[in-house]
């Protein structure tokens, strides 16, 4: 009824290799390669990134405290109730 998915053409004269997954080690590298790419890309974008955060946290700290300021009840209107 029809090629399956996969085997939709014949292409002749391509030759391609393929490494197993089973056969490769899963963690080569990770710490010769990968911790100083990680410092790198991290070194990089912290620069673009942090700035604007901190910008952020400082307005979001500033805006809770007013508001927690501005809900506070002053002690000297209620002196004469009792």
């Amino acid at each position: 009824m029809g090629r399956s998915f996969g085997n939709l053409t014949k292409a002749r004269g391509i030759i391609s290799y393929s490494l197993s997954p089973f056969e490769q080690k899963a963690f080569a590298g990770v710490i010769s390669d990968g911790v100083p790419n990680v410092w790198r890309r991290f070194r990089s974008r912290a620069f673009r990134v942090l700035p604007p955060f901190i910008i952020t946290y400082m307005v979001y700290r500033w805006a809770k405290d007013e508001n927690t300021r501005l809900k506070r009840k002053d002690p000297s209107l209620y002196a004469n109730d009792e």
